[in-house]
């Protein structure tokens, strides 16, 4: 099993592209500090959105998740299971009702 971190552009936080998302997630920080690190680089004549932009184009986003093949078995728990007093027929008898008079 891979333990690597990788970095991703996040797909759930994200404001412009997930660049600060995903950099808050691998540092495992609150996303709005990273946000307020590229602002105040970009306004004190830093290279904040240039570095911004660099990230955008070379980091992918993260893969998502995989869906789950239509063949995969459901679980329902035992107290959400529903009984029901009708009578329900066997396969094996005939689709037309049979009545004894």
């Amino acid at each position: 099993m891979n333990t690597q971190k990788r970095l991703y552009r996040s797909r759930d936080e994200r404001m412009f592209a997930g660049v600060c998302g995903g950099v808050a997630e691998y540092l495992e920080v609150d996303p709005t500090i990273v946000r307020l690190v590229f602002v105040a680089l970009t306004l004190l004549g830093g290279p904040g959105l240039i570095v911004y932009i660099v990230l955008m184009l070379i980091v992918p986003e993260r893969p998502s998740m995989p869906q789950k093949a239509k063949h995969d078995a459901v679980v329902v728990p035992d107290d959400m299971v529903v009984s029901s007093s009708i009578p329900v027929p066997d396969e094996d008898e005939s689709a037309a009702p049979h009545y004894d008079i």
